[in-house]
């Protein structure tokens, strides 16, 4: 079906859309990252794991075992008070503020130069949405993965061992890897990228689907469209989730130390240590952090998208006027010239 167009928003415009919702919408749910991504040595829901064997002795460094989410809530308040659930927000923000920024950027690329090719004036397939949102991810991921595992492992590590973003960088760098380390995960992170063309591709299609012909969405539509493809994704995702993170944290005491190399080296530990089930874990912690992040930033950005579309028609208008003004002075004054000769 053919319906209204939406309004032409630049790269940037579309970036600064993205990373602003993006940044708003974690702030606001940033302590359920605690039981969605892993904080600290413990793994809380996601970071890769051993049970305590019944019998053996428990060092002090070990990482903790949480049963669940509720017992992570009560132990981490309990030791470390409510900053221990916002450990590394800044750190965090930043890479959200440019995986966000990057991702919008090179989607709002490729959808144009697509579109251009195609000339195409029905709505993009699903998997047509689904390749674009990958390309976009990947190309994005290149840029913006170094942070990701910085703060990735600042998240990570102990109270104890905590570091701040840059000593954390340096760290990684000193590593095995050497600076390559920065990159560590880069083929999982490729993998991922599935993830937010699932959130988008959905995004758009439910768009085109339910509403079709509009240009922009209430914010209600645009929170219940967003929040719905990110359930999606992440049901589909979860189990790269998690390796991903795998990847990317310091490796449990077993290990003396070696890095996982891969995502079925990871794969592979999760489940002789949990479980199957392993693979799944933090799923519902997941969901509704994914849920309220994922609404709130298509909210925000549908929102802001449209305050850059009116100041850019704006600015035209203002240039408008004052070309139009300049013309009639012009006209005038040659005017009187006419006269007084």
């Amino acid at each position: 079906m053919t319906g209204q167009s939406k309004p032409v928003i630049s790269p940037w415009g579309g970036a600064v859309a993205g990373a602003t919702g993006a940044v708003l919408a974690n702030a606001l749910v940033y302590p359920l990252d605690m039981f969605v991504l892993p904080l600290r040595p413990l793994p809380i829901n996601i970071q890769v794991q051993e049970r305590p064997k019944a019998g053996a002795a428990v060092s002090k460094e070990a990482a903790p075992h949480y049963a669940s989410t509720w017992d992570a809530i009560t132990r981490i308040l309990q030791d470390e008070g409510i900053e221990g659930l916002y450990t590394g927000m800044s750190g965090s923000l930043l890479g959200v503020a440019s995986t966000n920024f990057a991702y919008f950027y090179w989607y709002t690329i490729v959808r144009t130069v697509y579109a251009g090719y195609t000339k195409s004036t029905t709505a993009n397939s699903t998997a047509t949405e689904l390749s674009l949102g990958a390309l976009a991810g990947a190309l994005a991921q290149l840029f913006t993965i170094p942070v990701a595992v910085v703060t990735t492992r600042q998240q990570t590590a102990s109270k104890a061992e905590r570091k701040g973003l840059l000593a954390t960088g340096k760290e990684v760098v000193e590593g095995p890897d050497g600076v390559s380390g920065l990159w560590r995960g880069l083929k999982a992170s490729l993998v991922l990228v599935i993830n937010p063309a699932i959130t988008y591709g959905a995004y758009e299609r439910l768009k085109d689907t339910l509403y079709p012909g509009r240009s922009s969405l209430k914010p209600w539509e645009a929170f219940l469209l967003g929040a719905t493809s990110k359930a999606l994704a992440t049901i589909a995702t979860q189990p790269l989730i998690v390796a991903k993170v795998g990847l990317q944290s310091k490796p449990p005491p077993s290990r003396n130390g070696r890095p996982f190399k891969s995502f079925g080296e990871v794969m592979a530990f999760i489940i002789e240590n949990e479980g199957l089930l392993g693979l799944f874990k933090g799923i519902g912690p997941q969901i509704m952090k994914g849920f309220l992040v994922q609404g709130i930033l298509m909210m925000t950005k549908e929102r802001v998208e449209l305050l850059f579309v009116l100041f850019f028609r704006w600015l035209a208008n203002l240039r408008s006027k004052k070309v139009s003004q300049a013309a009639t002075a012009v006209a005038s004054q040659s005017a009187t010239l006419l006269t007084t000769k």
